[in-house]
């Protein structure tokens, strides 16, 4: 919770219950929304504090993860079943297929043909030395393999909540998204993506703390999980040109290059990649693969891999140039999250290999950028109907499952679009908060920019505002509500 500074009473925060309509609504048959005359963050919530709630929830909601895997930890991770159950995991079949169950450690070991990013092998590598050597077919290394993994992972989603509730200031309950998600409870066990989410987060915490080459360092780090960290950094960038402090944008820049030129030189990797393999193309769950699904279907000529490739470095530069020019003529200057939220929603939107786990990414930033809970309960629907159709795809092309259980190509395409359109909806609204600032939720509460360090409060250096408006002047609380 956080407190105002020189010894001054504590501030108080925003209650979802009062703030949301939906969430108003809902609160009825339990008594209504919190009263007009209650002072949370005022008046301590002992014994259960947002912090310690949300750590319940997150907590929880890590539990039904397993759960979700629980048939394949009973009755093992095999073909088809694993798809058709969507109880699959990366876990699994690293460990059993990918030489990490016979002591094989990527990158340095030529007999692994483990292929993710280079500090994710690296981390897959170490958490495998916890395993007594055994036969990796059997099915107790692999499942102590599994629980392994999922007690970092709950632990990286934990620290992912707190992360996210230390940056949004008077707006705690929003890190509630990230622990309640339903495509976190789906998603999460099923690969090591909440690691480089924590770093992604941690490393914009220790930005908004002031601790820039931390920040950088963090980054560093994360990006050798996931190239999307990187666009965190980005984020930076655009908005110290907005602002013209360049100082913690290169102390950061510095503490990311030197990590990363670090971990290259050790690790013998190269840059970060689009983590794109073309021969998954055909099982991926892009725009790319949605399109040649429907090409296929109807006989028009389909995308190939090289094209496929070369159509998503264009279309990522090209909605990243759009970005940077909202950036630079918005009324006002915009906040870190929102800038960040826009960039890695670009890349998923273009990304060739997409995988549903992939949504992870989205949904800190998400948090601290735009929180309406009925869109996020629709935009949740999406996805988990997405992620559905993805294993039930893949079962159809992986294994020789019974035809009736397959999805038919047209079904998976149209829950890739939905998927693809619902993430565009989510960034033009967030885009229409940075060009009508006054319908931020954040800055409702007479704050500017609490998850953007040094960028909080600073003036405006390159400003498109009409002469005599001052874009970095907090929004006044009684300003318009927004329409939606």
């Amino acid at each position: 919770m956080e407190h105002e500074e020189n010894g001054r009473r504590p501030a108080s925060i925003s209650v979802p219950s009062r703030m949301d309509p939906l969430l108003r609504r809902l609160t009825e048959g339990v008594g209504g929304p919190l009263g007009k005359h209650a002072a949370p963050g005022r008046v301590r919530s002992w014994p259960f504090p947002v912090g310690r709630v949300l750590v319940l929830l997150t907590t929880t909601a890590a539990l039904l993860a397993v759960l979700v895997k629980n048939p394949c930890r009973v009755d093992g991770w095999v073909r088809p079943e694993q798809f058709y159950r969507a109880c699959y995991s990366d876990w699994s079949e690293a460990f059993q297929f990918q030489g990490l169950g016979r002591g094989s450690f990527p990158i340095f070991d030529d007999a692994s043909t483990y292929d993710e990013p280079a500090l994710q092998a690296l981390f897959a590598g170490i958490v495998s030395l916890l395993i007594p050597a055994s036969d990796p077919v059997r099915a107790e290394p692999v499942v102590q393999f599994f629980d392994v993994n999922a007690v970092l992972i709950t632990a990286a989603w934990v620290g992912t909540v707190i992360a996210t509730l230390r940056l949004a200031s008077r707006r705690p309950w929003d890190a509630a998204i990230v622990a309640v998600a339903p495509i976190a409870i789906f998603t999460a066990t099923s690969s090591w993506t909440m690691v480089a989410v924590l770093l992604g987060v941690l490393g914009s915490l220790a930005f908004a703390k002031d601790r820039f080459v931390l920040a950088g360092v963090l980054l560093g780090i994360g990006a050798g999980f996931s190239v999307h960290v990187l666009l965190i950094y980005g984020a930076v960038v655009l908005l110290t040109v907005r602002t013209g402090l360049w100082r913690p944008s290169l102390f950061t820049g510095v503490g990311l290059a030197v990590t990363w030129i670090l971990t290259a030189l050790s690790l013998g990797t190269g840059a970060p990649s689009w983590e794109y393999d073309p021969a998954r193309i055909d099982v991926s769950s892009s725009v790319w693969a949605s399109y040649n699904l429907l090409a296929e279907r109807v006989g028009a000529p389909v995308l190939a891999t090289e094209a496929v490739g070369v159509a998503a470095v264009v279309g990522f530069l090209a909605l990243s140039v759009l970005v940077v020019l909202l950036v630079l003529r918005a009324p006002r200057r915009p906040r870190l999250p929102q800038v960040a939220f826009l960039l890695v929603g670009a890349l998923v939107l273009v990304l060739p290999d997409y995988r549903p786990a992939f949504t992870l990414w989205l949904l800190p930033l998400l948090a601290l950028s735009y929180v309406d809970w009925r869109m996020f309960i629709g935009w949740q629907v999406v996805e988990v109907l997405h992620w559905w159709a993805y294993w039930l795809f893949i079962a159809r092309e992986a294994s020789s499952g019974a035809v009736e259980n397959n999805i038919d190509s047209p079904f998976y395409a149209a829950a890739i679009l939905a998927r693809v359109g619902v993430t565009a909806y989510l960034m033009y609204r967030v885009a229409e908060h940075m060009l009508q600032p006054a319908f931020d939720p954040v800055r409702r509460f007479d704050i500017d920019d609490p998850a953007g360090g040094p960028f909080n409060g600073a003036p405006d250096r390159a400003r498109s505002a009409p002469v005599g408006l001052e874009p970095s002047a907090p929004t006044p609380n009684t300003g318009p509500k927004d329409p939606t």
